[in-house]
């Protein structure tokens, strides 16, 4: 019986064909279905975004500046020589603490030795002739009383007397500088302090003109620390400052990551920097441990007190081209834009000053995306950064 050749190959085409298809309209399946997702939200069944919100509250507030100080010595001294001479021997080593008064460099001190030797030599001679002068002063006295001698003699007499004893204070004076010329060969600590890196070597010769001196000498405990604060802070500053004298300031380090000491506030500049728009305040630190080191950049908190503020968390604080704004809550969950004004700051709370009531709902994460009227779903509320 003969077969029909083409009957195979036609199924086998008929198969694939149709399989063709089936993946092909899978395929539009898949790709049509996000899309009608996407075209029934923007026809109005979008989904509400998840966020998460924190409570405005009433409640104290702790007042703090935040600043960026410098820390300086209270004192910082370049050693230097008062006379000339060779350098004999430094007493003190790189970095050590010395105490006002102890001893750091000797200079030979055989030539100014000399010179207060020669002085008191000359005062000796003066002396003596002075008091032959005054002897004769007094037997004269004796002989014009019995007018041996004439009244113009006594009088000669009496100025030589006076010519010596002015010639007796020139001479102390002499031998007083020789001996403060002597006591400048020993350089002794004018304040207590860290001394830094030698600038001479012994065996050099050291002129009191050198500029650069033996050493710097820098005071570290107590020390201060200069920072700037914004003119517009200046009343709650100085209201403060009225109230309580002596503010609690805190240094931290660069990263805020660990405090470095605890001092007050020492005093208040009298002008506020144009250029800058700033006034400048000192604190002083006890720094017995020299956790604060000079020229060491920190950061500084300034404690103003405590007063009574809407207080949100200052992740819900977002700034725009026209300043600060949070995203409300409203009761149908929806987030509206509301511009707000700051006031100070706490750690991880702000103030607000206007725009806000306490109790209103403000969004602290979720924010990105958001818009005016846009649909929430709120999933958690930070309650202990809400102040509740």
């Amino acid at each position: 019986m003969p077969l029909d050749p083409p009957s195979r190959p036609r199924r086998n085409r008929t198969l694939l064909l149709a399989a063709s298809f089936v993946m092909l309209a899978a395929l539009l399946a898949w790709w049509a279905w996000p899309r009608a997702d996407v075209a029934a939200d923007d026809a109005g069944g979008r989904k509400p975004t998840p966020v998460r919100i924190a409570r405005a509250s009433a409640e104290p507030l702790q007042l703090r500046l935040k600043a960026i100080g410098t820390v300086t010595p209270l004192h910082s001294v370049v050693v230097r020589s008062r006379v000339d001479g060779e350098l004999l021997k430094l007493h003190f080593n790189e970095g050590q603490h010395v105490k006002a008064g102890d001893l750091l460099a000797q200079i030979d001190p055989r030539p100014y030795e000399v010179r207060l030797a020669q002085a008191q030599g000359t005062q000796q001679q003066n002396l003596a002739e002075l008091e032959n002068a005054e002897r004769q002063l007094r037997r004269f006295g004796e002989l014009h009383a019995q007018n041996y001698v004439s009244g113009q003699e006594l009088s000669d007499q009496q100025s030589k007397v006076r010519q010596l004893q002015g010639r007796r204070m020139s001479d102390q004076a002499t031998v007083d500088e020789a001996k403060l010329q002597l006591q400048y060969t020993r350089i002794t600590a004018p304040v207590s302090g860290r001394v830094g890196l030698r600038r001479v070597d012994v065996g050099n010769l050291i002129r009191s003109s050198d500029a650069d001196g033996l050493v710097t000498l820098a005071q570290t405990a107590p020390i201060s620390v200069l920072f700037t604060v914004p003119e517009p802070e200046l009343p709650a500053l100085l209201d403060a400052v009225r109230s309580q004298p002596a503010l609690a300031v805190q240094a931290w380090a660069r990263e805020e990551r660990a405090a470095l000491g605890s001092g007050e506030l020492s005093s208040v500049d009298n002008v506020i920097d144009t250029a800058t728009g700033t006034l400048k305040l000192r604190a002083q630190f006890a720094n017995a441990d020299d956790a604060l080191f000079p020229n060491q950049f920190v950061n500084i908190r300034l404690q103003l007190g405590a007063q009574d503020a809407v207080v949100i968390p200052d992740a819900a604080v977002q700034f725009g081209s026209k300043g600060n704004y949070v995203h409300v809550i409203d009761k149908d969950d929806k987030a509206q834009r509301r511009d707000v004004v700051l006031g100070p700051a706490d750690g991880t709370r702000v103030s607000v000053r206007s725009g806000l009531k306490a109790g209103e709902k403000v969004v602290v994460e979720g924010i990105d995306g958001l818009e005016d009227g846009s649909a929430v779903r709120i999933i958690s509320e930070d309650a202990a950064q809400a102040g509740a």
